[in-house]
Protein backbone atom coordinates (compact mmCIF):
# COMPACT_ATOMS: atom_id res chain seq x y z
CA UNK A 1 0.00 0.00 0.00
CA UNK A 2 3.16 2.33 0.91
CA UNK A 3 4.19 2.12 -3.20
CA UNK A 4 0.59 3.84 -3.95
CA UNK A 5 -0.71 7.25 -3.35
CA UNK A 6 -4.50 7.55 -3.00
CA UNK A 7 -6.17 10.88 -4.65
CA UNK A 8 -9.57 12.00 -3.83
CA UNK A 9 -11.66 14.99 -4.55
CA UNK A 10 -15.16 15.05 -2.86
CA UNK A 11 -18.75 16.21 -4.35
CA UNK A 12 -21.09 17.63 -1.92
CA UNK A 13 -24.44 18.15 -2.67
CA UNK A 14 -26.41 20.02 0.19
CA UNK A 15 -29.90 21.09 -0.01
CA UNK A 16 -30.32 24.51 1.53
CA UNK A 17 -33.32 24.71 3.92
CA UNK A 18 -35.66 27.22 2.78
CA UNK A 19 -39.14 27.01 2.44
CA UNK A 20 -39.56 27.58 -0.91
CA UNK A 21 -37.82 26.03 -4.19
CA UNK A 22 -34.88 27.41 -5.99
CA UNK A 23 -37.05 28.89 -8.69
CA UNK A 24 -40.95 29.68 -7.79
CA UNK A 25 -42.57 29.85 -4.49
CA UNK A 26 -43.78 26.25 -4.66
CA UNK A 27 -42.72 24.68 -1.17
CA UNK A 28 -40.36 22.33 0.15
CA UNK A 29 -41.76 19.31 1.45
CA UNK A 30 -39.65 16.16 3.40
CA UNK A 31 -39.34 14.02 -0.21
CA UNK A 32 -39.33 10.69 2.21
CA UNK A 33 -42.46 11.41 3.86
CA UNK A 34 -44.87 13.51 2.34
CA UNK A 35 -46.49 12.00 -0.66
CA UNK A 36 -44.85 12.10 -4.02
CA UNK A 37 -45.50 14.58 -6.34
CA UNK A 38 -48.06 16.97 -3.88
CA UNK A 39 -44.98 19.37 -3.89
CA UNK A 40 -44.88 20.57 -7.77
CA UNK A 41 -45.51 23.52 -9.58
CA UNK A 42 -46.31 24.22 -13.55
CA UNK A 43 -42.17 25.57 -12.99
CA UNK A 44 -41.20 22.48 -11.29
CA UNK A 45 -42.42 20.04 -13.72
CA UNK A 46 -41.14 22.08 -16.90
CA UNK A 47 -44.18 23.43 -18.04
CA UNK A 48 -43.72 25.43 -21.18
CA UNK A 49 -44.13 29.48 -20.69
CA UNK A 50 -42.78 29.28 -17.23
CA UNK A 51 -40.58 31.68 -15.93
CA UNK A 52 -37.66 31.28 -13.16
CA UNK A 53 -37.37 33.50 -10.19
CA UNK A 54 -34.60 33.45 -8.08
CA UNK A 55 -35.22 32.64 -4.31
CA UNK A 56 -32.71 34.79 -2.72
CA UNK A 57 -32.73 33.33 0.57
CA UNK A 58 -31.80 30.44 -1.19
CA UNK A 59 -28.34 32.82 -2.36
CA UNK A 60 -27.85 34.34 0.83
CA UNK A 61 -27.12 30.56 2.62
CA UNK A 62 -25.23 29.66 -0.15
CA UNK A 63 -22.88 32.61 0.03
CA UNK A 64 -22.88 32.03 4.15
CA UNK A 65 -21.38 29.00 3.81
CA UNK A 66 -19.25 29.87 0.98
CA UNK A 67 -17.78 32.61 3.77
CA UNK A 68 -17.72 29.38 6.67
CA UNK A 69 -15.53 27.68 4.27
CA UNK A 70 -13.03 30.31 3.84
CA UNK A 71 -14.11 30.85 -0.18
CA UNK A 72 -13.60 34.28 -2.40
CA UNK A 73 -17.12 35.44 -3.29
CA UNK A 74 -16.79 36.78 -6.74
CA UNK A 75 -18.59 39.87 -7.70
CA UNK A 76 -20.60 38.54 -10.18
CA UNK A 77 -22.73 35.35 -10.93
CA UNK A 78 -24.59 33.94 -13.41
CA UNK A 79 -26.96 30.67 -13.59
CA UNK A 80 -26.93 28.62 -16.82
CA UNK A 81 -28.24 25.41 -18.28
CA UNK A 82 -26.87 22.57 -18.04
CA UNK A 83 -28.31 20.34 -20.41
CA UNK A 84 -29.04 16.66 -20.33
CA UNK A 85 -32.16 14.28 -20.76
CA UNK A 86 -32.96 11.92 -17.76
CA UNK A 87 -36.49 10.83 -16.08
CA UNK A 88 -35.96 13.33 -13.16
CA UNK A 89 -35.35 16.12 -14.93
CA UNK A 90 -38.79 17.35 -16.84
CA UNK A 91 -37.63 20.15 -18.72
CA UNK A 92 -34.32 18.58 -19.95
CA UNK A 93 -31.76 20.71 -18.43
CA UNK A 94 -30.77 21.94 -15.11
CA UNK A 95 -30.43 25.76 -14.04
CA UNK A 96 -27.00 25.47 -11.97
CA UNK A 97 -23.74 27.33 -12.48
CA UNK A 98 -20.90 27.12 -14.64
CA UNK A 99 -17.77 29.72 -15.15
CA UNK A 100 -19.75 32.17 -12.70
CA UNK A 101 -19.99 30.50 -9.63
CA UNK A 102 -20.83 31.28 -5.95
CA UNK A 103 -17.89 31.28 -3.91
CA UNK A 104 -14.50 30.53 -4.71
CA UNK A 105 -10.78 29.10 -3.75
CA UNK A 106 -11.93 28.19 -0.14
CA UNK A 107 -10.23 25.83 2.39
CA UNK A 108 -11.22 23.26 5.46
CA UNK A 109 -8.91 22.52 8.48
CA UNK A 110 -9.42 19.12 8.74
CA UNK A 111 -7.18 16.88 11.69
CA UNK A 112 -5.35 13.93 10.58
CA UNK A 113 -4.45 10.39 12.26
CA UNK A 114 -0.71 12.16 13.82
CA UNK A 115 -2.70 14.93 15.51
CA UNK A 116 -1.96 18.04 13.04
CA UNK A 117 -3.93 19.75 11.00
CA UNK A 118 -4.01 19.63 6.95
CA UNK A 119 -5.84 22.40 5.15
CA UNK A 120 -8.06 20.88 1.78
CA UNK A 121 -9.10 23.20 -1.01
CA UNK A 122 -12.42 23.83 -1.90
CA UNK A 123 -12.38 24.89 -5.56
CA UNK A 124 -16.22 25.84 -5.61
CA UNK A 125 -19.63 26.16 -4.47
CA UNK A 126 -22.12 26.56 -6.99
CA UNK A 127 -25.51 27.14 -6.41
CA UNK A 128 -28.11 24.88 -8.65
CA UNK A 129 -32.11 22.91 -8.56
CA UNK A 130 -31.89 20.08 -7.18
CA UNK A 131 -33.62 17.12 -9.59
CA UNK A 132 -36.95 14.79 -8.79
CA UNK A 133 -36.25 11.26 -7.16
CA UNK A 134 -36.38 7.98 -9.62
CA UNK A 135 -37.58 4.84 -7.80
CA UNK A 136 -37.16 1.37 -9.11
CA UNK A 137 -39.90 -1.34 -9.24
CA UNK A 138 -42.25 -3.40 -10.96
CA UNK A 139 -40.00 -3.29 -14.31
CA UNK A 140 -40.02 0.61 -14.57
CA UNK A 141 -38.92 3.68 -13.17
CA UNK A 142 -41.27 5.95 -10.98
CA UNK A 143 -40.80 9.78 -10.67
CA UNK A 144 -41.34 11.70 -7.94
CA UNK A 145 -40.71 15.44 -8.60
CA UNK A 146 -41.43 16.87 -4.86
CA UNK A 147 -37.86 17.27 -4.88
CA UNK A 148 -37.44 18.95 -8.16
CA UNK A 149 -36.70 22.13 -8.14
CA UNK A 150 -35.13 22.27 -4.02
CA UNK A 151 -32.13 24.71 -3.96
CA UNK A 152 -29.53 22.91 -3.64
CA UNK A 153 -25.57 23.93 -3.03
CA UNK A 154 -22.51 21.40 -4.46
CA UNK A 155 -19.21 22.23 -2.92
CA UNK A 156 -16.62 20.86 -4.77
CA UNK A 157 -12.63 20.22 -3.59
CA UNK A 158 -9.50 19.73 -4.65
CA UNK A 159 -7.77 16.41 -5.28
CA UNK A 160 -6.00 17.03 -2.12
CA UNK A 161 -7.38 13.99 -0.13
CA UNK A 162 -5.69 11.02 0.57
CA UNK A 163 -7.07 8.51 2.30
CA UNK A 164 -10.18 7.55 3.09
CA UNK A 165 -9.58 8.52 7.11
CA UNK A 166 -8.98 12.48 5.39
CA UNK A 167 -12.42 12.03 3.35
CA UNK A 168 -14.26 11.49 6.49
CA UNK A 169 -12.80 14.09 8.54
CA UNK A 170 -13.53 16.49 5.72
CA UNK A 171 -17.66 15.39 5.34
CA UNK A 172 -17.92 15.33 8.70
CA UNK A 173 -15.77 18.73 9.48
CA UNK A 174 -18.58 20.42 6.10
CA UNK A 175 -21.64 18.79 7.93
CA UNK A 176 -20.91 20.00 10.96
CA UNK A 177 -20.81 23.11 9.31
CA UNK A 178 -23.38 23.37 7.65
CA UNK A 179 -25.67 22.56 10.59
CA UNK A 180 -23.81 25.10 12.59
CA UNK A 181 -24.95 27.70 10.03
CA UNK A 182 -28.62 26.06 10.01
CA UNK A 183 -28.64 25.75 6.27
CA UNK A 184 -29.03 22.10 5.87
CA UNK A 185 -29.61 19.38 8.84
CA UNK A 186 -26.83 16.74 7.33
CA UNK A 187 -29.33 14.07 7.18
CA UNK A 188 -27.60 11.56 4.47
CA UNK A 189 -30.32 9.09 4.70
CA UNK A 190 -33.32 11.32 3.08
CA UNK A 191 -30.64 12.70 0.56
CA UNK A 192 -30.35 16.21 1.85
CA UNK A 193 -26.76 16.02 2.33
CA UNK A 194 -25.01 13.68 -0.14
CA UNK A 195 -21.68 13.00 -1.11
CA UNK A 196 -19.66 12.03 -4.32
CA UNK A 197 -16.00 10.74 -4.57
CA UNK A 198 -13.71 10.74 -7.38
CA UNK A 199 -10.80 8.43 -6.64
CA UNK A 200 -7.31 7.35 -8.41
CA UNK A 201 -4.19 6.36 -7.58
CA UNK A 202 -0.43 6.28 -8.51
CA UNK A 203 2.90 5.08 -7.74
CA UNK A 204 4.16 7.84 -4.64
CA UNK A 205 6.82 8.85 -6.50
CA UNK A 206 4.84 10.36 -9.53
CA UNK A 207 3.22 13.41 -9.45
CA UNK A 208 0.86 12.82 -12.84
CA UNK A 209 -2.79 12.11 -11.90
CA UNK A 210 -3.89 8.92 -13.52
CA UNK A 211 -7.89 8.07 -14.38
CA UNK A 212 -10.25 8.89 -12.08
CA UNK A 213 -13.70 7.07 -11.25
CA UNK A 214 -16.58 8.56 -9.68
CA UNK A 215 -18.46 6.92 -6.85
CA UNK A 216 -22.05 8.10 -6.79
CA UNK A 217 -24.80 8.47 -4.34
CA UNK A 218 -23.09 7.57 -1.32
CA UNK A 219 -26.05 7.93 1.57
CA UNK A 220 -23.97 8.26 4.69
CA UNK A 221 -19.98 8.56 5.67
CA UNK A 222 -19.60 5.45 7.10
CA UNK A 223 -20.45 3.75 3.26
CA UNK A 224 -18.36 6.78 1.73
CA UNK A 225 -15.38 5.10 3.52
CA UNK A 226 -15.95 1.94 2.88
CA UNK A 227 -16.65 2.38 -0.95
CA UNK A 228 -13.79 4.55 -1.25
CA UNK A 229 -11.13 1.93 0.43
CA UNK A 230 -12.73 -0.60 -2.11
CA UNK A 231 -12.17 1.28 -4.69
CA UNK A 232 -8.38 2.28 -4.02
CA UNK A 233 -7.41 -1.92 -3.85
CA UNK A 234 -10.05 -2.23 -6.85
CA UNK A 235 -7.17 0.14 -8.71
CA UNK A 236 -4.14 -1.14 -6.92
CA UNK A 237 -5.18 -4.68 -8.43
CA UNK A 238 -5.96 -3.57 -11.42
CA UNK A 239 -2.27 -1.86 -11.97
CA UNK A 240 -0.71 -4.81 -10.23
CA UNK A 241 -2.33 -7.07 -12.63
CA UNK A 242 -1.04 -5.19 -15.57
CA UNK A 243 -4.75 -3.80 -16.59
CA UNK A 244 -5.68 0.10 -16.30
CA UNK A 245 -8.22 2.09 -14.98
CA UNK A 246 -11.43 2.91 -16.86
CA UNK A 247 -13.22 6.27 -16.30
CA UNK A 248 -16.50 4.82 -14.94
CA UNK A 249 -19.44 5.83 -12.53
CA UNK A 250 -19.33 3.83 -10.14
CA UNK A 251 -22.53 2.65 -7.11
CA UNK A 252 -21.70 1.58 -3.58
CA UNK A 253 -23.20 -1.81 -3.28
CA UNK A 254 -24.02 -1.96 0.63
CA UNK A 255 -25.45 -5.23 1.06
CA UNK A 256 -22.95 -6.99 -0.65
CA UNK A 257 -20.58 -4.35 0.28
CA UNK A 258 -18.68 -4.00 -2.69
CA UNK A 259 -18.15 -1.54 -5.65
CA UNK A 260 -20.59 -1.78 -8.89
CA UNK A 261 -19.88 -0.31 -12.17
CA UNK A 262 -22.92 1.86 -13.37
CA UNK A 263 -21.03 2.66 -16.32
CA UNK A 264 -18.07 3.58 -18.36
CA UNK A 265 -17.35 7.19 -19.92
CA UNK A 266 -16.19 7.03 -23.30
CA UNK A 267 -15.73 10.96 -23.46
CA UNK A 268 -15.81 13.53 -21.31
CA UNK A 269 -19.62 14.49 -20.10
CA UNK A 270 -20.61 17.22 -22.47
CA UNK A 271 -23.79 19.50 -20.66
CA UNK A 272 -23.85 22.00 -23.62
CA UNK A 273 -23.26 25.19 -20.88
CA UNK A 274 -24.94 28.47 -22.00
CA UNK A 275 -26.23 31.53 -19.89
CA UNK A 276 -29.46 30.98 -18.34
CA UNK A 277 -31.70 33.39 -20.55
CA UNK A 278 -34.60 34.10 -18.38
CA UNK A 279 -32.06 34.79 -15.37
CA UNK A 280 -30.29 38.39 -14.78
CA UNK A 281 -26.74 38.32 -13.63
CA UNK A 282 -26.31 38.81 -10.05
CA UNK A 283 -24.48 41.20 -8.81
CA UNK A 284 -22.79 40.55 -5.29
CA UNK A 285 -22.20 43.66 -3.30
CA UNK A 286 -19.05 43.85 -0.64
CA UNK A 287 -21.76 45.65 1.74
CA UNK A 288 -24.12 42.75 1.14
CA UNK A 289 -20.77 40.02 1.67
CA UNK A 290 -19.89 41.71 5.00
CA UNK A 291 -23.70 41.87 5.99
CA UNK A 292 -23.69 38.23 5.67
CA UNK A 293 -20.66 37.41 7.09
CA UNK A 294 -21.80 39.68 10.46
CA UNK A 295 -24.49 37.25 10.61
CA UNK A 296 -22.19 33.98 10.60
CA UNK A 297 -22.84 32.05 14.06
CA UNK A 298 -19.61 30.70 15.74
CA UNK A 299 -18.52 28.21 13.72
CA UNK A 300 -16.77 24.72 14.81
CA UNK A 301 -13.12 25.98 14.92
CA UNK A 302 -13.69 29.25 16.55
CA UNK A 303 -15.17 27.51 19.53
CA UNK A 304 -12.70 25.16 19.47
CA UNK A 305 -10.02 27.71 20.32
CA UNK A 306 -12.18 29.32 22.64
CA UNK A 307 -12.77 26.08 24.77
CA UNK A 308 -8.98 25.43 25.04
CA UNK A 309 -7.63 28.75 25.46
CA UNK A 310 -10.09 30.14 28.00
CA UNK A 311 -11.63 27.30 29.65
CA UNK A 312 -8.57 25.55 29.75
CA UNK A 313 -10.06 22.19 27.92
CA UNK A 314 -7.71 19.61 25.95
CA UNK A 315 -7.90 19.76 22.25
CA UNK A 316 -9.35 16.27 22.22
CA UNK A 317 -12.56 17.19 24.54
CA UNK A 318 -12.73 20.75 22.85
CA UNK A 319 -13.15 19.13 19.50
CA UNK A 320 -15.52 16.27 21.09
CA UNK A 321 -17.85 19.18 22.28
CA UNK A 322 -17.42 21.29 19.08
CA UNK A 323 -18.31 18.78 16.42
CA UNK A 324 -22.12 19.40 16.80
CA UNK A 325 -23.48 22.60 16.98
CA UNK A 326 -25.94 21.19 20.12
CA UNK A 327 -23.62 19.65 22.20
CA UNK A 328 -21.53 22.96 22.01
CA UNK A 329 -24.88 24.55 23.64
CA UNK A 330 -26.01 22.18 26.20
CA UNK A 331 -22.28 22.16 27.45
CA UNK A 332 -22.43 25.95 27.12
CA UNK A 333 -25.81 26.13 28.70
CA UNK A 334 -24.22 23.82 31.81
CA UNK A 335 -21.18 26.22 32.42
CA UNK A 336 -23.20 29.46 31.78
CA UNK A 337 -25.24 28.25 35.01
CA UNK A 338 -22.03 27.95 36.81
CA UNK A 339 -20.65 24.49 36.64
CA UNK A 340 -17.04 24.30 36.31
CA UNK A 341 -16.16 23.64 32.53
CA UNK A 342 -13.86 20.98 32.98
CA UNK A 343 -16.41 18.96 35.30
CA UNK A 344 -19.01 19.19 32.61
CA UNK A 345 -16.64 18.16 30.01
CA UNK A 346 -16.09 15.21 31.69
CA UNK A 347 -19.72 14.37 32.80
CA UNK A 348 -21.11 14.90 29.20
CA UNK A 349 -18.28 13.13 27.27
CA UNK A 350 -18.37 10.57 29.60
CA UNK A 351 -21.45 9.69 31.25
CA UNK A 352 -23.78 11.56 28.91
CA UNK A 353 -23.02 10.15 25.98
CA UNK A 354 -23.00 6.69 27.50
CA UNK A 355 -26.27 6.44 28.31
CA UNK A 356 -27.02 8.07 24.53
CA UNK A 357 -24.87 5.52 22.61
CA UNK A 358 -26.70 2.54 24.71
CA UNK A 359 -30.10 4.02 23.55
CA UNK A 360 -28.66 4.77 20.14
CA UNK A 361 -29.33 8.45 20.06
CA UNK A 362 -27.38 10.51 18.11
CA UNK A 363 -25.51 13.29 19.12
CA UNK A 364 -26.58 15.87 17.50
CA UNK A 365 -30.26 14.83 19.22
CA UNK A 366 -28.50 16.02 22.59
CA UNK A 367 -30.93 18.86 23.03
CA UNK A 368 -33.81 16.78 22.78
CA UNK A 369 -32.81 14.26 25.99
CA UNK A 370 -35.19 13.75 28.60
CA UNK A 371 -32.58 15.57 30.99
CA UNK A 372 -32.40 19.25 29.82
CA UNK A 373 -29.02 21.37 30.03
CA UNK A 374 -30.06 23.33 33.21
CA UNK A 375 -31.15 20.60 35.19
CA UNK A 376 -28.17 18.20 34.26
CA UNK A 377 -26.38 21.60 35.40
CA UNK A 378 -28.46 20.69 38.68
CA UNK A 379 -26.87 17.60 39.11
CA UNK A 380 -23.08 18.49 38.66
CA UNK A 381 -23.86 21.67 41.01
CA UNK A 382 -24.53 19.30 43.72
CA UNK A 383 -21.22 17.16 42.96
CA UNK A 384 -19.36 20.34 42.82
CA UNK A 385 -20.81 21.69 46.21
CA UNK A 386 -20.34 18.37 47.72
CA UNK A 387 -24.11 17.46 48.38
CA UNK A 388 -23.72 14.46 47.15
CA UNK A 389 -20.94 12.18 46.04
CA UNK A 390 -19.93 11.29 42.70
CA UNK A 391 -20.84 7.91 42.94
CA UNK A 392 -23.70 8.30 44.30
CA UNK A 393 -24.47 11.29 41.11
CA UNK A 394 -23.79 8.68 38.73
CA UNK A 395 -25.06 5.75 40.27
CA UNK A 396 -28.49 6.78 41.32
CA UNK A 397 -29.66 10.37 41.02
CA UNK A 398 -28.42 10.16 37.02
CA UNK A 399 -30.17 7.23 36.14
CA UNK A 400 -33.20 8.58 37.62
CA UNK A 401 -33.42 12.08 36.16
CA UNK A 402 -33.38 10.05 32.57
CA UNK A 403 -35.95 7.53 33.78
CA UNK A 404 -38.62 9.80 35.62
CA UNK A 405 -38.03 13.65 33.94
CA UNK A 406 -37.42 14.87 38.06
CA UNK A 407 -34.37 16.67 39.35
CA UNK A 408 -31.54 15.85 41.14
CA UNK A 409 -32.64 18.10 44.06
CA UNK A 410 -36.12 16.44 43.96
CA UNK A 411 -34.34 12.97 44.31
CA UNK A 412 -32.02 13.68 46.68
CA UNK A 413 -34.61 15.02 48.68
CA UNK A 414 -37.04 12.07 48.23
CA UNK A 415 -34.35 9.51 48.45
CA UNK A 416 -32.17 10.68 51.14
CA UNK A 417 -28.98 10.99 48.83
CA UNK A 418 -27.59 14.10 50.57
CA UNK A 419 -23.62 13.60 51.17
CA UNK A 420 -22.84 13.01 54.55
CA UNK A 421 -19.93 15.90 55.61
CA UNK A 422 -20.37 15.97 59.48
CA UNK A 423 -17.00 15.01 61.21
CA UNK A 424 -18.72 12.91 64.14
CA UNK A 425 -21.11 11.09 62.03
CA UNK A 426 -18.06 9.83 59.78
CA UNK A 427 -16.09 9.60 63.38
CA UNK A 428 -18.24 7.34 64.42
CA UNK A 429 -18.17 5.22 61.75
CA UNK A 430 -14.44 5.00 60.87
CA UNK A 431 -14.67 3.69 65.45
CA UNK A 432 -17.07 1.01 64.26
CA UNK A 433 -15.49 -0.37 60.86
CA UNK A 434 -11.41 -0.76 62.92
CA UNK A 435 -13.88 -2.36 65.65
CA UNK A 436 -15.70 -4.78 63.02
CA UNK A 437 -12.03 -5.13 60.93
CA UNK A 438 -9.52 -5.96 63.64
CA UNK A 439 -7.78 -8.61 61.43
CA UNK A 440 -7.60 -5.98 58.47
CA UNK A 441 -6.24 -3.39 60.50
CA UNK A 442 -3.55 -5.62 62.47
CA UNK A 443 -2.11 -6.27 58.78
CA UNK A 444 -2.61 -2.76 58.00
CA UNK A 445 -0.27 -1.95 61.14
CA UNK A 446 1.61 -4.89 60.50
CA UNK A 447 3.10 -2.37 56.83
CA UNK A 448 0.45 -3.83 54.62
CA UNK A 449 -0.62 -0.23 53.67
CA UNK A 450 -2.94 -1.83 50.63
CA UNK A 451 -5.23 -3.16 53.04
CA UNK A 452 -6.27 0.48 53.82
CA UNK A 453 -8.62 0.93 51.08
CA UNK A 454 -10.35 -2.13 51.82
CA UNK A 455 -11.32 -0.66 55.05
CA UNK A 456 -12.01 2.86 53.63
CA UNK A 457 -14.55 0.31 51.54
CA UNK A 458 -15.91 -0.59 54.75
CA UNK A 459 -16.38 2.79 56.14
CA UNK A 460 -18.45 3.75 53.14
CA UNK A 461 -20.62 0.70 53.72
CA UNK A 462 -21.45 1.82 57.10
CA UNK A 463 -22.72 5.10 56.05
CA UNK A 464 -24.62 3.77 52.30
CA UNK A 465 -21.88 5.32 50.18
CA UNK A 466 -23.31 8.92 51.48
CA UNK A 467 -20.08 10.39 53.08
CA UNK A 468 -17.71 12.53 51.37
CA UNK A 469 -15.10 9.82 50.25
CA UNK A 470 -12.40 12.94 51.13
CA UNK A 471 -13.63 13.64 54.38
CA UNK A 472 -13.94 10.02 55.23
CA UNK A 473 -10.75 8.92 54.40
CA UNK A 474 -8.93 11.95 56.23
CA UNK A 475 -10.82 10.81 59.31
CA UNK A 476 -9.79 7.07 58.72
CA UNK A 477 -6.02 7.70 57.97
CA UNK A 478 -5.72 9.90 60.97
CA UNK A 479 -6.88 7.11 63.20
CA UNK A 480 -4.76 4.57 61.77
CA UNK A 481 -1.79 6.85 62.21
CA UNK A 482 -3.05 7.26 65.83
CA UNK A 483 -2.57 3.86 66.50
CA UNK A 484 0.93 2.96 65.56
Amino acid sequence: MSEWKTVIGLEVHAEMETESKMFSRCPVVDSVEAEPNTAVDPLSLGMPGTLPVINMRAMEYGIMVGLALNCHIPPVNQFARKNYFYPDLPKGYQISQYDRPLAVNGYINIEVDDGTTKQIRVRRAHMEEDTGKLTHAMGGSLVDYNRAGVPLLEIVSEPDIASAAEAEAYARKLRSILRYLGVNSGDMSKGILRFEANVSVMPAGDTELRERTEIKNLNSIRNMVKAIDYEVQRQIQLYGSGATVKPATLGWDETAQKITVQRYKERADEYRYFPEPDLPLIEVSREWVEDLRGRLPALPDELQRRFIDELKLSAYDAAVLTAERSVAAYFQEIIDNGVDAKIASNWITTDLFRMMNARDIERESIDALPISAKDFAGLLTLVQTGAINQSTARKKVLPEMWNTGKTARQIVDEQGLAQISDPEVIGAAVEKAIADNQDLVQRLLDGNDKVINALFGRVMAELRGKADPSLARKSLQSKIDSMK
